[in-house]
């Protein structure tokens, strides 16, 4: 069919009109909106970012191709992947571990029988610190906020039944974290795995514990030297494992904004890659190993631009920046878990609520791994049946919402633009004021990214205190008897610490001392060079060298970290 000029005209002249019209439904619409009674609220996002009532092409300026793209290319904004999900689904991972090793190994075996398709362990605040569960500084803590680690033969165990080299695994631990990760290296070998063919995540990300967590060993160059040790290891001996997962999460947990979350997350990042280039190594060599570690919130609409802005500014500066020229080395991957932080001890079946809401602004933002808060977890431990819901949450989103059908299917609308394009711009001033300052590690030795969390902190409880924000049971809709929660809670007992210590003994008594001040000693020599520190936690590794035993040779040479007073 072919188009007339004067059939092309009255459709010019059509569409005028219909632009006209738009612009007198407008103004029609915003005197209506200013004569009406609005709520009583601030109408703001979860981070106090003002927000228009209403969002148009003027708010989102975008230039497809530059901003957008396609997935599976730069600038990866809508997914690292050409299929997404279309694919294969994102890694369905729960936070375990607690008590002993047999036991978080039971745990582990049930989740993979429910269907989990990952592990991810969590370790309990003596192994975090980098100290024996039978040290002075380890009692009462054993077990109690994840699972007790001292020695290969803990690691061995926790792992047991468990193929190696089939299962993901994911290590929440940062400052003692190459020693961990020397331990896992070495049951795989010990399982008869190689570690060329281990799968998985260790978070080692220090830099974001001297901002944020404070679960530190050292001070943070030494630090930064044993990262480089595991970027330069793994990438010649462990290629498939991702050697840092570059964390906002506990940035967010701390107080952050979602901006301040991203931008400090992704200027940690950067250090890395400017760290891991001044030891010699080339960025395309071990850049796409680098993984990410993100929170998402209840704010739906903000987290869904955040994780979209992470990925367009993670590959721009990866390329033209850095210079990486492997598409691989642009992708900003990234694993997501709920939000502690909004889960409330009051009501505490509503945080089933809250999580499935975090769970999906993580979906419809592209995650590739995700873990899903148990309603108790602000009271104790999750019990299995907790543990299960929060599963289930992720498969019904998986298999019974739909929204895995569609790849990034808010692209294009005003307002998700809107965040994206403020979500970047925020962390670029960010970006500035951290250079200005002389990079990531002077400001966190003035201690300025610690008062910038901290600000954001101090808001937003005034805001729920003042009911400027709301949270069901806690500052409305309350109910009488609140804070005595009628549901079942997991304890752990003094009898874990007991046993975990007799074990301890045990194996200090079986093990080749002889080689174990060797071992010991190799590490101390290897401190006083350049030579890998990660090679040596191996070796030590398989003499049954513990981890407080590796972690006072680290504090003996390179010293204890003091914290700035930022108060």
């Amino acid at each position: 069919m072919t188009i007339s000029s004067n059939d092309h005209g009255a459709k010019q002249g059509a569409k005028q009109a219909s632009n006209v019209r738009t612009v007198d439904a407008e103004a029609a619409w915003a005197a209506a909106f200013a004569e009406s009674k609005l709520r009583d609220v601030e109408f703001t996002t979860l981070s106090g970012s003002k927000l228009a009532p209403l969002y148009g092409p003027e708010h989102a300026p975008v230039d497809y191709q530059r901003d957008l793209g396609y997935p599976g290319s730069f600038p990866f904004t809508r997914g690292v992947h050409p299929t997404m999900y279309r694919g294969r689904l994102w890694t369905m991972r729960q936070f375990a571990g607690f008590g002993t090793a047999q036991q978080t190994n039971e745990r582990f075996k049930f989740l993979l029988a429910h269907g989990q398709t990952g592990l991810s362990t969590a370790f309990d605040f003596p192994t975090l610190m980098g100290y024996d569960s039978d040290h002075a500084h380890s009692q009462g803590e054993v077990g109690q906020v994840g699972v007790a680690i001292s020695s290969l033969e803990d690691m061995e165990t926790l792992f047991s039944g468990i193929p190696l080299g089939e299962v993901s695994t994911s290590m929440t631990i940062n400052g003692p974290a190459p020693i961990v990760l020397a331990f896992y290296i070495a049951a795989a070998e010990n399982q008869g795995v190689s570690p060329r063919d281990i799968r998985g995540t260790v978070q080692n990300d220090i830099l974001k514990e001297f901002q944020a967590q404070h679960a530190w060993l050292v001070p943070p160059e030494p630090a930064l030297r044993m990262i480089t040790d595991v970027m330069s290891h793994c990438a010649k001996h462990v290629p498939q494992f991702n050697t840092i997962s570059i964390s906002g999460y506990h940035i967010r947990e701390a107080g952050s904004t979602a901006a301040q979350e991203l931008a400090f997350t992704l200027a940690n990042g950067m250090e890395y890659v400017k760290r891991g280039i001044a030891a010699g190594m080339d960025v395309d060599d071990f850049a796409p190993r680098l993984s990410f570690f993100f929170d998402s919130h209840l704010d739906f609409f903000e987290e869904i631009a955040k994780f979209r802005a992470a990925r367009r500014i993670w590959a721009r500066k990866m390329r033209d920046v850095f210079g990486a020229k492997n598409p691989r080395s642009w992708m900003l991957r990234f694993h997501t878990q709920t939000a502690g932080v909004s889960l409330t001890a009051q009501q505490p079946e509503n945080n089933i609520v809250r999580t499935a809401f975090e769970a999906l602004a993580a979906v419809l933002g592209g995650t590739q791994s995700l873990h899903t808060n148990s309603m108790d977890e602000t009271l104790s431990l999750p019990t299995e049946k907790a543990v299960k819901i929060a599963l289930r949450t992720q498969q019904i989103i998986a298999e019974e919402s739909e929204v895995a059908h569609v790849i990034d299917p808010l692209a294009g609308s005003y307002f998700v633009e809107a965040e994206t394009n403020r979500l970047e711009a925020e962390a670029e001033k960010y970006f500035a004021e951290i250079d200005r300052r002389g990079g990531i590690v002077p400001c966190i030795d003035a201690g300025y990214i610690q008062k910038e969390i901290h600000r954001s902190a101090v808001l937003y409880q005034r805001a729920i205190e003042q009911k400027e924000k709301k949270v069901v049971g806690v500052n409305c809709y309350v109910e009488e008897g609140d804070g005595k929660p009628e549901i079942e809670l997991h304890r752990i007992g003094p009898a874990v610490e007991r046993e975990q210590c007799a074990r301890l003994a045990s194996l200090r008594k079986r093990r080749d001392a002889t080689r174990v001040k060797r071992e010991l000693d190799a590490i101390r020599a290897a401190c006083r060079s350049t030579d890998n520190l990660l090679e040596r936690f191996v070796s030590a590794a398989h003499a049954y060298c513990t981890l407080g035993e590796i972690a006072d040779v680290l504090r003996a040479e390179f010293g204890v970290y003091k914290e700035p007073k930022i108060l």
